[in-house]
């Protein structure tokens, strides 16, 4: 067993009780919508198929009855779902990773270039990230990347400035400045020891962004800037779903709405126990 997972388990147990719940609690979600996705993969569910029996109600053969389109609702909302995860992990990526590299930069090195990207990531972390969303969409056209580097870009301020904010702590301590004088170079400081101390942060923030950058994911699906049709996605068929709603048709939207309630919900109690745990003091416990 590795140091680092020691160090994980240790500060797991002495996280408070209500982390380690809300940590549990989210696993157990996400692996019920594994679970989920591996059933409609067993046994050959298809979102695409029209069977031609229209607005069904859920019943034994559709859990979730069928669409204006005669589609298995469940095939969708539970395929749909590995959309939504796909796009929102990709963009999460995107962001963590420009926003980490450049952060750990402007705290390294200060001066103008700390200036001038602090300037320019205060105006994005001001400006509303699903319109900036919109803007982007509308621009880049719908897709799954698109949607990701749209929802991206959103993100980046916030690994910025935490990571940031890290560095300018690290970059003061005695062992930087031994380093340094030694000859070490900038690139080596920065990736092989500044970095590693914002990287428990990067992550418990990674978790927690998923479960927005789903909604994100889902309010440009739902606003029809999403992926194209007929690829299922949340927020496109709950959508759709709305239209029929007066016709006392519902499960066409209800479900895909609850579907991304129990993604969202999954990521955000993993996320929130997540950063307590990785924020638990050992030394404290142990003294």
């Amino acid at each position: 067993m590795s140091e680092r997972l020691k160090n994980f388990l240790y500060k797991f147990k002495i996280a408070p009780k209500s982390s380690r719940t809300m940590f549990v609690l989210g696993i157990i979600l996400f692996l019920f919508i594994i679970i989920l996705n591996i059933y409609v993969f067993y046994f050959g569910f298809s979102p695409l198929e029209m069977t031609g029996d229209k607005f069904v109600e859920p019943n034994n053969k559709y859990f979730m009855g069928t669409d204006q389109l005669g589609r298995d609702v469940f095939s969708r909302v539970v395929v749909g779902s590995q959309s939504s995860i796909l796009i929102a992990f990709i963009a999460v990526i995107i962001a963590s990773s420009l926003g980490s590299t450049l952060g750990v930069y402007a705290g390294y090195f200060a001066g103008k270039i700390d200036r001038v990207l602090s300037v320019i990531f205060d105006v994005l972390y001001a400006f509303p990230g699903i319109i900036f969303a919109i803007l982007i969409s509308i621009m880049l056209g719908r897709g799954i990347y698109n949607t990701a580097i749209a929802i991206a870009i959103g993100y980046i301020p916030q690994y910025f400035r935490i990571v940031r904010g890290i560095s300018l702590s690290v970059k003061e301590r005695p062992f930087i400045e031994a380093l340094r004088s030694i000859g070490a170079k900038p690139r080596t400081l920065i990736f092989q020891h500044m970095i590693i101390y914002a990287i428990p942060s990067i992550i418990a923030l990674i978790v927690l962004n998923m479960g927005s950058a789903i909604l994100a994911v889902s309010g440009l699906g739902f606003l029809g800037l999403g992926l194209p049709p007929p690829n299922p996605e949340l927020g496109t068929d709950l959508g759709r779903g709305r239209d029929f709603i007066t016709a006392k048709i519902w499960w066409t939207s209800v479900f895909p709405g609850l579907m991304i309630l129990m993604i969202v919900l999954s990521f955000t109690l993993l996320g929130e126990g997540l950063n307590e745990i990785l924020s638990a003091k050992i030394s404290d416990a142990r003294a």
